[in-house]
């Protein structure tokens, strides 16, 4: 995507989340670049304890998935990445995410903001059911204050094309986005989110509900984003993580239902030479 559309910065007011030019301390000790740093993390709903002291870096421009049975805390512990996990009444989160360097838990950091550079596709697709294709697509950057009616149509399809979406509905841009197949409309989610422009891309099994055709598309779709995003997944689909993936978290949950992290490491690792019994039982289909 070399022709990408200029960055504009979110209109709002809150901590000053753009990236430093020095880097910061967004930097591994193998010196590659972070997109996000979890550093013990630990998410709540009421009294239920989730997630539990959850710590890991995820590079720039990689796909990094996460997997585990059901209940371990995968999707609670994504949606901590973007605060969304608080959206949720009597939710609440402790540890730190650092986006680029700077603490998104900070006192000052507007949620908002956060949530704009790092986007969220979910499960199911859900398109706006009152807006066209366009107007999915464009919705954000109104949010945004882009009034231009030029930047936006231009942003629109830019997004369009790099969600691999632009051939199958420019003719179609005033068609209601529900009217598209399932694998289209997930594909519509995925250009909305990019359209902002995020630094990160969460998607929270955003294949579960498509046919085999739609989620190969959507893996490529991965492949390409990662190009020019950081995209985290949650999946249950131990050959979609394998297949999409440079690197591999895998959760588990201890007797006392709090999900964490047993093992991350590059996928390959993780799929050949496991450090864990836990992940190696798992990965060879022994539980879960």
């Amino acid at each position: 995507m070399s022709d990408r559309v200029p960055t504009m910065q979110p209109h709002g007011e809150g901590l000053d989340l753009r990236p430093r030019t020095n880097g910061g301390d967004a930097r591994s000790v193998t010196d590659k670049r972070l997109a996000l740093r979890v550093d013990h993390i630990s998410a709540w709903y009421g009294k239920k304890h989730a997630v539990g002291d959850v710590s890991l870096d995820i590079e720039a421009n990689s796909v990094t998935a996460l997997i585990g049975p059901s209940g371990c805390g995968k999707s609670t512990l994504i949606r901590t990445f973007n605060r969304m996990h608080e959206v949720a009444t009597g939710a609440r989160a402790e540890g730190h995410v650092y986006l680029e360097g700077e603490d998104i838990y900070a006192p000052g950091a507007d949620p908002t903001l956060v949530r704009q550079r790092i986007g969220m596709v979910f499960q199911k697709p859900n398109p706006f059911p009152t807006m066209s294709i366009a107007e999915n697509v464009a919705a954000g950057l109104r949010f945004m204050g882009i009034r231009s009616r030029s930047e936006i149509d231009g942003r629109v399809e830019h997004a369009l094309k790099a969600a691999a979406l632009w051939d199958e509905v420019k003719d179609d841009l005033k068609k209601p986005g529900m009217a598209l197949s399932g694998g289209q409309q997930q594909r519509l989610c995925i250009a909305r989110t990019i359209a902002v422009e995020p630094e990160v891309v969460l998607m929270d099994e955003p294949c579960s509900a498509l046919d085999p055709v739609a989620t190969l598309k959507v893996e490529d779709l991965m492949r390409t984003l990662a190009k020019d995003f950081t995209l985290v997944i949650v999946t249950h689909n131990m050959q979609q993580a394998a297949r999409v993936s440079d690197h591999t978290a895998f959760m588990l949950a201890g007797d006392d239902g709090v999900g964490r992290l047993v093992e991350y490491a590059p996928t390959e690792e993780i799929f050949t030479n496991p450090k864990d019994e836990r992940t190696e039982a798992y990965i060879t289909g022994r539980f879960g």
